[in-house]
């Protein structure tokens, strides 16, 4: 039993006897309780089998038989957080709910889940992968691959980052467990037997290879008889042999080279090659050194006070740093690497030889003082600051250490470890150059790996999927090929018939609080007539300030640069040209790198873009036209035009008529606080005219008309991003409610069905936005029009009423999960800042989400979701579709 006052937790750490299992409780006076259960998962090829795995489990177990009870549940539980996770060594399943019932019910299915799963043959088709007819129904159709992780991880490697990432630790780490994919290679998914699959849980889900973790304010005795009693008293002590043995130290460096699809929003389509050069570190469950090298990358790389952001990124010759840059801990080993993305392919020899100068020029001169204080004082503030999910946070962190033996309390003790860092560097003023000096400068194990685009690497890769396709097809009998058609026809049928959810357990709405608890808040006049908003709350010392800035005297062309202008504003030295120069090339290739990992939200932003004069801002600022507008600006010979556009922003944004402030802090903090404010007010400009009262949280614009519009953005992906939106109504209007139980309701009921599990997208549904539009989309999807099919047939579905009083009740319980959610104190009030939402609004809001029926949500559907009623848009991020091609209506980009 450790108490660790700088985190208010004390951490008790257990064994269990006959299991050898090991458990961690932190308890902590936190009401957002968490539960987490992690396997070290170590797999010898790149069949994707832990991942497989992770999604197999929760597909039903022997005492919840029932399919999918873990999508179920999110609909039967206030959960504030469930979800599991496959790393490239351990996989980890963790839920967090602020409700002790709810707490014992998600433990009860997630401890059924991991130990006594069904891991059903048809399962595992549906989640991993499978031979099927494109269409189902007719066995004259092609047989294509199928499968949702299949298509989630052809999904993952349209993102060169993460090609680049996983080769570099493929590469670096070669002996063992990690020279595979644990994920899946799309091309080694297909190897996988549903008899291994069965083998790998035998051997990797067993509690003698388990680390149970539980957080929070809930008593550990119940835990410890529930987890006891539900999983562990049926098993005795296993040799798991899943360790992984240290890595072999190389006597010389190696290089590598890999090939990656080309970046249709590079800002230089002859700059397109990543290099980046990895250095091998000592093993993670040494703390205090990982703590002092993690420290150290970011001295090396953080900021643009940094050695290697000056001698690279300001260099010029690339757009960013290469991805996974810096210290990376989720490896037995630890590693660190830096190098450049966005370089043409005769600068490589170039980079390496700064990094190698750089490395050379901090051993003889250091870092400065003030650096290095900055960045233990930012270790203190976030040790301080409250974050609603610190369970789930303390859970990951901990999660690669303690998978290798390491100590997980002595690395909770954070503050122990600043204060031994403190005194090496007071004993020792070389201390950190003697670091680089031997990690660095003399380590030989190091690997230098490097990118470039292939015009026709997603050909390459569709004519390797062909071939192992044929290779499978042809080594199939008669008798084979129609046991396939079969068992397509038997999953299409299982799919969909109605599903009985009763043997789960579940919350009712009746256990949800009627009303909600107020916020105090004060709103007073500073400078004598800039509202700002002060929120007393227990803080922990740390005083949170935000400035909101009225857009509506911006004039129109200055709109779209308005994102560059916070990025300069965070950044107060790029106002020079050179400096501009390098901030934009990174905001573009950052903006570039995202669209695999958030396709979805760009297709629904798109989509969008036209039914309001808010979305019309939104695609302005984080769309699809700003990541095309950046590629322009990057691309720009000359720069002055757009750095001279920035003073002009500044003048109406950073100008006290338009602005309005919010403090949380300590109530003891208070009066000094809002003298900073006085101060920060009266050094802001204002205009020569009288103040005008704004109406602070509407956005106005009487020319404005909603119009359709359907825009498909041709990608070289092998998987779509769909979104529709409709414009329905605003938060306050009484339809709002039954609109927002709909969503969760065509999710959970219908659009999970069709979209994930028979048309093998990694996931889809409906939501309701603050502003009432009404969104669907689907995410890694291998269809497109059948998807948008799929969201009518979802409209024709809720107009007809077939739902249950029990699946309107479960759609309840999700959406309270959100509504209820935690707030942290630095966020409370901050729905009234910046939206106008008031407790009454609030409190009426969710008496309308207590009454909404049957009858109400058939009528809002027909109202407001038919085709031909709302004004929509759509828009599709994706691989060339004749069928688009064919229609007129479609713009394509």
């Amino acid at each position: 039993i450790t108490p660790i006052p700088d985190l208010f937790l004390v951490a008790v750490k257990l064994g269990h006897d006959s299991t050898g299992a090991k458990y961690l409780h932190v308890a902590r006076e936190d009401a957002n309780n968490l539960f987490s259960v992690q396997f070290r998962t170590t797999p010898m090829d790149s069949t994707g089998v832990p991942h497989i795995l992770e999604h197999t489990v929760l597909c039903g177990s022997q005492k919840y038989p029932c399919r999918d009870p873990f999508f179920k549940m999110l609909n039967r539980s206030l959960a504030t957080f469930m979800n599991a996770f496959t790393a490239s060594d351990y996989t980890l399943y963790p839920f967090s709910t602020q409700n002790s019932k709810d707490f014992q019910n998600l433990l009860s299915v997630y401890l059924d889940a991991v130990f006594f799963p069904c891991l059903r043959e048809l399962d595992f088709w549906q989640e991993g992968w499978r031979l099927e007819h494109e269409n189902p129904s007719n066995s004259e159709t092609r047989l294509v691959f199928k499968g949702i992780v299949f298509n989630e991880m052809k999904g993952a490697f349209t993102d060169n980052e993460r090609i680049f990432s996983q080769s570099l630790q493929n590469r670096l780490l070669p002996d063992h467990t990690y020279s595979f994919v644990s994920g899946g290679n799309p091309l080694s998914i297909p190897d996988l037997s549903w008899e291994q699959l069965k083998q790998f849980h035998a051997t990797h889900y067993h509690p003698s290879n388990a680390r149970f973790f539980t957080y929070g304010n809930l008593p550990l005795e119940q835990h410890l008889r529930q987890i006891h009693e539900e999983a562990l008293n049926k098993f005795q002590r296993i040799e798991s042999n899943t360790a992984v043995p240290a890595q072999k130290l190389w006597d010389t460096p190696r290089e590598y080279h890999v090939t990656c699809g080309p970046d249709k929003f590079a800002t230089d389509p002859t700059k397109q090659t990543t290099v980046g050069v990895s250095f091998l570190l000592p093993d993670i469950t040494d703390i205090f050194e990982s703590f002092t090298l993690n420290l150290l990358s970011s001295l090396l790389i953080d900021g643009p006070n940094s050695p290697f952001y000056k001698a690279l990124i300001e260099s010029g010759l690339g757009t960013d740093f290469s991805p996974d840059v810096g210290y990376n801990g989720c490896t037995r080993e630890a590693f660190f690497s830096v190098g450049l993305q966005g370089i043409a392919d005769q600068h490589v020899e170039t980079v390496k030889q700064i990094i190698t100068k750089t490395i050379d020029e901090v051993i003889e001169k250091g870092f400065e003082d003030d650096r290095v204080e900055a960045l233990l004082q930012k270790i203190e503030i976030q040790m301080k600051h409250q974050s609603t999910s610190f369970g789930l946070a303390l859970s990951s962190y901990i999660a690669s250490c303690w998978n290798h033996e390491g100590d997980p309390i002595e690395l909770l003790n954070i503050g122990s470890q600043v204060t031994r860092f403190r005194k090496c560097l007071k004993e020792n003023s070389n201390f950190l150059q003697e670091k680089v000096k031997q990690y660095f400068k003399n380590n030989p194990h190091r690997l230098t790996l490097s990118m470039n685009p292939d015009e026709k690497y997603y050909d390459k890769q569709t004519q390797m999927e062909m071939e192992k396709l044929k290779q499978k097809i042809d080594s199939l009998s008669m008798k084979e090929k129609l046991h396939i058609y079969e068992k397509g026809l038997e999953l299409q049928n299982l799919q969909s018939e109605p599903q009985d959810a009763s043997c789960l357990p579940a919350l009712k709405v009746s256990d949800i609080e009627p009303t909600i608890s107020s916020t105090e808040m004060d709103t007073a006049l500073a400078a004598g007539e800039i509202p700002v908003q002060y929120c007393a709350q227990p803080t922990n010392g740390v005083v949170y300030f935000r400035a909101f800035s009225n857009l509506n005297t911006l004039p129109e062309e200055l709109r779209p640069y308005v994102p560059l202008f916070c990025s300069v504003l965070t950044n107060p030295h790029f106002e020079d040209e050179e400096h501009f120069k390098v901030l934009v090339k990174m905001s573009a290739q950052e903006l570039s790198n995202g669209i695999p990992n958030s396709g979805h939200l760009y297709a629904s932003v798109r989509a969008n873009r036209t039914l309001t004069p808010a979305g019309d801002l939104l695609e302005t600022f984080n769309g699809m036209d700003q990541v095309r507008l950046m590629k322009r600006v990057a691309e720009m010979s000359d720069i002055k035009p757009i750095l001279r556009k920035l003073p002009r922003i500044k003048k109406h944004l950073l100008n006290c008529d338009n602005m309005r402030c919010s403090v949380n802090a300590t109530p003891q903090q208070m009066s000094r606080a809002e003298k900073e404010v006085e101060n920060f007010i009266k050094s802001l400009g204002r205009s020569k005219k009288e103040r005008k009262s704004v109406r602070p949280h509407v956005i106005e614009d009487p020319t404005f008309k909603p119009c359709q519009m359907k825009t498909h953005f041709i990608l070289p992906f092998p998987v779509n991003y769909v979104g529709e939106g409709v414009r329905t109504v605003p938060y306050t209007h009484p339809d709002y409610a039954k609109l927002r139980i709909l969503a969760r309701l065509m999710t959970a009921k219908f659009l999970h069905t069709e979209i994930r599990e028979k048309g093998g997208a990694y996931g889809g549904g409906a939501k309701l936005s603050s502003n009432g539009i009404f969104t669907f989309y689907s995410y890694r999807d291998p269809n497109s029009i059948q998807t948008l099919q799929s969201f009518e047939k979802a409209v024709n579905w809720a107009k007809s009423g077939k739902f249950t009083e029990m699946d309107i009740e479960e759609a309840k319980l999700s959406v309270f999960s959100v509504v209820d959610a935690p707030v942290a104190p630095s966020d409370k009030g901050v729905d009234r800042f910046l939206y106008g939402l008031s407790d009454e609004m609030k409190q009426a809001h969710r008496e309308q989400l207590f009454g909404v029926n049957q009858e109400q949500l058939m009528n809002v559907s027909n109202k407001y979701l038919r085709i031909g009623q709302s004004t929509r848009g759509l828009a599709i991020l994706g691989p060339d579709n004749v069928n688009i091609d064919k229609d007129p209506s479609w713009v394509i980009r």
